[in-house]
């Protein structure tokens, strides 16, 4: 524990924090730039004594518990969060799973990308958001619901996921969709997203049981795609993937060797050409 940095941090934190905020008036006789401590500390749900010993330097070393309670107290952010529980001297905490919004830098990648088949996906494989190339490419993955919208639980499940790619593929693709599901449930824990999809496919699929049993770890090197669309056959692509900052969300970019037969057939997808079903 650094009582010293989380002493300050506490203190620049309440400096900042606006009564407007969090829903008190601010009154005509404040003097404080922030909240005062005691109204900090009826927000974490502390004694004003606790709360002002911690700043000082002299409080007691706090739980995991009650750094949650000050974190929400204080509005901190998930990454302001992580830092208070580094000085409290514990590891960081799981984060939940994130929403579907997809961060506004990363929508400004995609529109620019209008004339290639890109799309935002969550590390279960959930489809957020395609360019119309995609579509072409892809087909249209953001209709799915329930568990169907993971990737992950598709291929497992659903023997048409499976066409898009040749059948010399398919042990490469599961096994790499397993490594990724391994990953991410290792990373959100039990309770999570990632945990309901692991646990509707054992019972539902003997081929993953057997890859999850093997603790696949994933590999760095990503080899190119083969994907075989219904109209130009087969396409030999590459999958560039830029992830966003917290890491939940990837935006997927797939092109093609420049010069090469592949390139050629991707040109029909960027002017509409190709659609699949």
């Amino acid at each position: 524990m650094d009582r010293a940095r989380l002493a300050t941090f506490l203190r620049t934190r309440r400096d900042t924090l606006q009564p407007e905020d969090v829903g008190l008036p601010r009154g005509r006789r404040r003097r404080t730039a922030g909240l005062r401590r005691e109204e900090v500390a009826a927000l974490c749900a502390v004694s004003t004594d606790y709360y002002s010993r911690l700043e000082q330097e002299r409080g007691p070393h706090p739980s995991e518990q009650m750094l949650t309670s000050i974190s929400r107290g204080l509005h901190l952010s998930a990454e302001e969060r992580d830092h208070l529980f580094r000085l409290g001297g514990y590891a960081t905490p799981r984060r939940a799973g994130r929403s579907d919004r997809i961060e506004p830098g990363t929508l400004r990648i995609l529109d620019r990308l209008a004339d290639t088949p890109a799309q935002v996906v969550t590390l279960l494989g959930e489809t957020l958001r395609q360019t119309a190339p995609a579509v072409a490419l892809l087909g249209d993955e953001t209709r799915h619901t329930g568990l169907a919208r993971s990737l992950h639980y598709r291929w497992f499940t659903d023997p048409g996921t499976r066409v898009i790619h040749p059948k010399d593929d398919h042990p490469a693709h599961s096994r790499a969709l397993a490594s990724h599901l391994h990953a991410t449930y290792a990373r959100d824990g039990k309770g999570s997203r990632a945990a309901a999809v692991v646990d509707a496919l054992l019972p539902a699929s003997a081929e993953f049981a057997l890859l999850w049993r093997e603790h696949p770890v994933l590999e760095s090197y990503c080899a190119p795609k083969r994907i075989l669309h219904p109209e130009l056959g087969l396409l030999e692509l590459h999958c560039q993937t830029l992830m966003d900052p917290d890491r939940s969300q990837a935006l997927q970019v797939f092109t093609a060797a420049p010069g090469s037969e592949s390139d050629e057939k991707m040109r029909s997808l960027s002017v509409g050409g190709e659609h699949r079903v």
